[in-house]
């Protein structure tokens, strides 16, 4: 499986939109651009409505609240995951990454583009908050 990197310093929402949909980076953000959403708006990584009106633009459904992380064995198949969350002047920001569940593993797909894989099956050192289910 290869991950798509985002290419914009805030374009993981768009990035995990691909990797979701198995499109390109240039693909997603042409579509996100034309129904409004951009990487250099702050709300796709403080606003989950964003990611939601992506996927569904593809007809792929996502659930309509978020639920707390509580274990890897816990995930669905597919879904995005708020990593690295915090706060800046009192609202909330993250990373988005998708997990995706195969037969033998899961692995989440992370598109920074500073990591030296992007592909991780030991997901000790990551930290979700909640996640979205996703289902295509």
């Amino acid at each position: 499986m290869s991950v798509v990197i985002q290419e914009e310093v805030t374009g993981c929402g768009i990035a995990s939109a691909a990797n979701i949909l198995g499109l390109s980076y240039a693909e997603v953000k042409a579509k996100a651009n034309a129904i409004g959403i951009f990487a250099t708006d702050e709300a796709l990584f403080s606003d989950t409505e964003y990611m939601r009106r992506l996927l569904d633009a593809y007809g792929v459904k996502t659930s309509a609240d978020e639920s707390i992380f509580t274990s890897w064995e816990a995930l669905p198949d597919i879904a995005l995951l708020a990593i690295k969350h915090h706060y800046e002047n009192g609202k909330p920001f993250w990373h988005w990454v998708v997990f995706k569940r195969t037969s033998t593993e899961g692995t989440v797909l992370d598109s920074a583009a500073y990591l030296d894989n992007n592909e991780i099956t030991d997901c000790s050192a990551i930290k979700p908050k909640w996640y979205i289910s996703v289902s295509i």
